[in-house]
This record gives C-alpha cells, structure tokens and sequence, in this order.
C-alpha cells in the first residue's frame, strides 16, 4: 500500500514584508496512491501531447494565468477550451485527496511574532492530518502503508531547513500524533525541482492557487475551487484538510 504525499506552495513565506493585497500563505498537500498516480500522470502527459506534442511544458498556475512560459497557446479559445475541460476533468474525476494549511500572516504576527517559518509550520499541520486521513485507509488484513513525500526544490539553505525540521516532527512527534503513529506511515522524504517534470507537484500546485483564493475571499467566484473542493481531507461532513492559522 504505497501513497505518495506531493507538496507545493501559494504565497511567499516573508513576514517582514508582504503584499497586503494576497497577505496569505499556503502548502499545499495531494495524497494519491502509487496506482492512481500512475493513472493521473498518464492522463496529464496524454493532454501535454495533445496541445505541444513533443515540447517540455510544466503546469505552473501562475504561468497559465498570464499565458505565458508555452500557455501562449491559449489565446487560441478553442486550445484554452480543451485545456480547461481537460485539467478539470482530470482534477475533478481523479481519486486523491488535499491536506493544506494557509497562514493569515497578519493574524499572525500580531498573536506570534515575526520569527517563524511558517512553510514549517504548516507542514506539521498537513503531517497531522495524513497521518488522520491515513487512519481511515487502513483495513484489517491489508498490507501496512508506506507514505513517500515529495517537496518542490527551493534553494540549499531552505531545504536543508525544512528536512530538519521534517526529522525533528518525526522524531519527536507533534502535539497530537506521536512519533510512533507518524513512523508506521512516513517513510521517505524528498526534493525534486519543478524543471523535473514531477506531476504531483504539478497538481498540488494548480490546487493551491485556488484555495488559497478561498482563504482570502470565500464568497468570491472561484470555479477552479469548485472542481477540488471535495477532495479536501473530510470526515464525517467536517472539513478537516483545509487548516486556516490562526483563527480569532
């Protein structure tokens, strides 16, 4: 029973100085199984093919907003129709599920502080919640899983950071999993650049943009929100993939 857990990020982590108008910032977590991963990635490199045939193209959301980096192609309406159709279907009909945490960075720094990492801290939040989510896959009789996490590349020092900080949460356990509960699932941890081609890191990407836009406004239209919102982490009718820190 293997399962991948692929992390991407919206929003910068600064706390000295952000942009007031997107003062958020969010990772990002897809928990897929190794066999549905497989399916997802056939699909998506299938529609790559389609629009750019043998061209190398990375699905970067912010890259598809502007049209920019290869999405040039879609000013052609008819490219941009296919393409949309296709992603949603893709993320809407898939078989996955999202953990994220979003920092309300002003919030935040009147109640903590500006001397945090608050990419770490959200990722002992979605550690949290995987280890919940994985609870309710396990079944009597079946193989153990095995969870294998894949972060994007962001620089030596940042990375170096952050799977220290991994190590320690594993090692010590957080405030309400143990680090016994967190070592029967978590078994690897991982870099990889986005130049790589990875595409759970691809996804986790198109799905962070519009829940952070959630975050910021929920009232707001957000059609992409709408294609993935069921995939977040739920139990029980109660929204418990989407953490938002620190609530007033």
């Amino acid at each position: 029973m293997h399962y991948y857990l692929f992390l991407d990020e919206c929003g910068d982590q600064n706390l000295s100085n952000f942009n007031p108008d997107f003062p958020l910032f969010t990772l990002c977590g897809i928990i897929v199984s190794k066999a549905e991963y497989a399916a997802i990635t056939e699909k998506v490199l299938a529609l790559k093919k389609t629009l750019w045939s043998n061209k190398k193209i990375i699905l970067h959301s912010r890259d598809i907003r502007k049209c920019q980096k290869g999405f040039e192609i879609l000013f052609d309406l008819d490219k941009k129709k296919l393409f949309y159709e296709s992603v949603n279907s893709i993320l809407g009909e898939s078989d996955y599920q999202i953990v994220c945490c979003s920092i309300l960075k002003e919030q935040y720094i009147r109640r903590y502080g500006k001397l945090s990492d608050v990419y770490a801290i959200s990722l002992s939040y979605i550690i949290e919640r995987t280890v919940f989510l994985l609870d309710g896959f396990k079944k009597e009789g079946e193989a153990d899983i095995q969870l294998h996490v894949i972060a994007e590349r962001r620089g030596t020092k940042e990375d170096k950071s952050l799977l220290d900080y991994y190590n320690e949460l594993i090692d010590r356990g957080t405030y309400f999993v143990n680090s016994k509960r967190i070592k029967s699932y978590f078994k690897s941890f991982q870099f990889k650049m986005k130049s790589e081609d990875i595409i759970g890191l691809q996804i986790s990407d198109l799905v962070a943009y519009p829940i952070t836009r959630f975050v910021l406004d929920s009232n707001a239209v957000n059609p992409a929100y709408e294609v993935i919102k069921e995939k977040i982490y739920s139990q029980n009718g109660k929204m418990h993939g989407l953490k938002i820190h620190p609530t007033e």
